[in-house]
C-alpha cells in the first residue's frame, strides 16, 4: 500500500531556490533578508495532508517577512534564537521554546539567528474538528488570543507528542499508510495545540446537551462507529450521526458507560484487529500492520491494550 506521509528533503545556498521553495511549500508570500552575507538552508519535511512535521537548519541571521499562512505552526526553537513580530509585539525565543508563529492569516517577521527549528503545520479544519460543540452551535473561526512561548511543562508535553508522532507514526511504514492512525495523529496534534495555547474554543455542556445524553443517542452513535470503524472518523463526526453535539454525546458515553466516544471506538477497533489476528496467516502477516490497520500506530501500546484484554499477547493469537 502506498505511504499516505510523503517525504520531502530540500538543500540548498541558491536565495532565489530558497525562496521558491519556501513559499510553495507553505503556500505563503514571503520575503527573506539576509543579514550575514551567503547562507544555506536544510530542511527535512513529513506531510501527511491534514498535517506535516519539518526541521529546517540555516547559517546565517535571517528577517523573513511573511504575509500569512492559512493554517497554524506551531515552532520549537531547536538550536535556533527567533525573534518574532506580530500585530506590532515582539517576542524573543531560545533553545527548547514552543510558541506559535503567528495566528493564521495574519502577517508576522522573523529574525532567525543561525541554527535549528522544529515546524509543525496543522490543517485550521482538524482544529475545527476537534474544538466544535455542535453542529447547530459551533464557535465561528477558532482564534488564539496568546501565541507566545508555552510554559515549560507544556513545552515538554508538545515535544513529547511531536516526538511520538514522528517516530511511531510518520516513519513507520505500516502506521504511515494507514488513514486511521494518521487521522488519530492529526486530531492528538490539534488537541496539544488547544491545550497549551489559550484560544476562543468553548466546549462547555448546556442544558440542550444534558437532555440530549441520553441512551437513544448512545445507541445511534455506537451504531455509527460500528458501521464506519474502519474509516478515519471523529469525536464530531459521530455526533453529527447521533443528530447532537459534540459534547452531548460525550455526556451520554460518561453518564450511561463511564467511558468516552473515542475510547469506546478504540475497543471496536480493538476487537476488530483481534479478529483479523484469528484469521490472519503468520507468514504472511504481523502483529503491527494489523494493528495499524486498526488505527494502533505504537507496537507496545497495542500489545498491553490486547493483553490487557483477552489475556495473552497478540503474537500469541496470530500464532495460534
Amino acid at each position: 500500500m502506498t505511504s499516505i506521509v510523503r517525504f520531502q528533503r530540500f538543500e540548498s545556498s541558491d536565495p532565489a531556490a530558497i525562496h521558491r521553495f519556501l513559499a510553495t511549500t507553505y503556500d505563503t508570500d514571503l520575503r527573506i533578508h539576509d543579514g550575514n552575507g551567503p547562507y544555506h538552508l536544510a530542511h527535512q519535511r513529513f506531510d501527511a495532508g491534514t498535517f506535516a512535521v519539518s526541521a529546517l537548519n540555516q547559517t546565517s541571521r535571517l528577517d523573513i517577512e511573511v504575509d500569512g499562512l492559512n493554517a497554524l505552526i506551531i515552532c520549537r526553537a531547536h538550536s535556533a534564537r527567533v525573534d518574532r513580530t506580530c500585530d506590532g509585539a515582539t517576542h524573543r525565543f531560545g533553545t527548547g521554546d514552543v510558541f506559535l508563529t503567528a495566528r493564521p492569516d495574519r502577517p508576522f517577521n522573523l529574525r532567525w539567528q543561525p541554527g535549528a527549528v522544529e515546524l509543525c503545520v496543522l490543517d485550521r479544519a482538524v482544529l475545527a474538528q476537534v474544538a466544535a460543540a455542535a453542529p447547530a452551535r459551533r464557535p465561528g473561526q477558532i482564534r488564539f488570543t496568546d501565541f507566545s512561548a508555552a510554559n515549560a511543562l507544556r513545552a515538554r508535553q508538545w515535544r513529547k507528542i511531536i516526538s511520538y508522532v514522528s517516530d511511531v507514526v510518520l516513519t513507520n511504514p505500516d502506521a504511515s499508510t494507514q488513514s486511521l492512525v494518521i487521522g488519530n495523529a492529526a486530531r492528538m496534534l490539534a488537541a496539544a495545540a488547544l491545550s497549551i495555547f489559550p484560544n476562543t474554543a468553548f466546549t462547555d455542556e448546556t442544558i440542550e446537551d444534558r437532555r440530549d445524553a441520553s441512551t437513544a443517542t448512545m445507541r445511534r452513535a455506537i451504531t455509527f462507529m460500528e458501521e464506519n470503524a474502519d474509516r478515519d472518523i471523529s469525536v464530531l463526526n459521530i455526533a453529527d450521526a447521533a443528530a447532537v453535539s459534540v459534547r452531548a454525546v460525550q455526556l451520554a458515553f460518561r453518564r450511561h458507560l463511564g467511558t468516552t466516544p473515542m475510547a469506546y471506538l478504540r475497543r471496536i477497533r480493538l476487537d476488530r484487529a483481534h479478529r483479523d489476528l484469528l484469521r490472519a496467516d503468520p507468514s504472511r502477516d504481523t502483529v503491527s500492520a494489523i494493528a495499524s490497520r486498526w488505527g494502533f500506530a505504537s507496537h507496545s501500546r497495542f500489545t498491553a491494550r490486547y493483553h490487557a484484554s483477552y489475556g495473552v499477547p497478540p503474537r500469541e493469537t496470530l500464532n495460534a
